[in-house]
């Protein structure tokens, strides 16, 4: 794909809903953006949105920035999905981040590229280091770090990634740590291919289980996190789903007044 026509597909698939900007994309065009850009070194700042998301980017300025100058940016929220289908925006399907990670791996250890890992607890990143050489023995890791460390370190950690020869880099950090850090460094960073992936290493490493597959379809995903760690999450979903509830009634009475 020359430059051109990536640019002209990112081009005529960018969409914009209830003020968020977003590509509708398929997994497979996604995968071969980013083989694009680690195969002919051309930099690719990948991000995707979801509900809670969406919904902090209206308040969050910086955040909706981030997101915003981002060059792909996915739809992984199932809600956002049927969101955007309901008001006439033509969207093939969910491209979930963690999909397109896991899917990378794969890609990366049967054609050679290196990927870094940043984010998460050392032991999750020590237990998705297990699982990659269990599933992937072909993949070489350019390198990992942790995701606890403080402001000042963080020009030691882009030297460090850089230093790796990593082709290609994942950030499980939270929203906004992980938008503001990958908009704050793209210039700086040599992998060619950035994402943020928020905690997929958890999944990943075993440390959270992911939702069947049918709990997926269904869009109940956030629900069967909330059920695994009720403390934490329920009072976040709670307000971001009644939030985007709210949203979308408005959106519906200003359509049909328009009309």
């Amino acid at each position: 794909m020359s430059a051109w026509s990536t640019h002209l597909l990112l081009t005529e698939r960018r969409r914009e809903f209830l003020g968020s900007p977003m590509h509708v994309l398929t997994m497979p065009e996604t995968l071969a953006l980013a083989n694009e850009a680690m195969v002919e070194r051309k930099p690719l700042h990948h991000t995707v949105i979801n509900v809670s998301k969406l919904v902090n980017m209206r308040k969050n300025a910086e955040l909706m920035e981030d997101v915003a100058t981002a060059d792909v940016i996915n739809i992984d929220g199932a809600g956002v999905v049927w969101g955007a289908r309901l008001f006439g925006i033509d969207v093939p399907e969910r491209v979930a981040g963690v999909d397109i990670m896991t899917n990378l791996f794969e890609h990366c250890a049967r054609n050679g590229f290196r990927p870094y890992l940043l984010g998460a607890e050392q032991s999750v990143l020590e237990a998705v280091s297990e699982r990659l050489a269990r599933e992937h023995p072909r993949l070489g890791v350019a390198g990992m770090r942790d995701g606890y460390f403080k402001p000042e370190d963080e020009a030691a950690v882009i030297e460090a990634i850089n230093a790796s020869g990593a082709d290609c880099l994942f950030v499980a950090m939270p929203t906004p740590r992980k938008e503001r850090f990958l908009k704050k460094y793209r210039g700086r960073l040599k992998p060619n291919f950035v994402m943020g992936v928020g905690g997929s290493f958890d999944v990943y490493g075993g440390k959270v289980a992911r939702a069947p597959a049918l709990v997926q379809k269904l869009g109940l995903e956030w629900l069967f996190r909330v059920v695994q760690e009720p403390g934490r999450l329920w009072r976040r979903y709670y307000e971001t789903n009644t939030a985007y509830a709210g949203l979308l009634w408005r959106e519906y009475w200003n359509r049909r007044r328009s009309a």
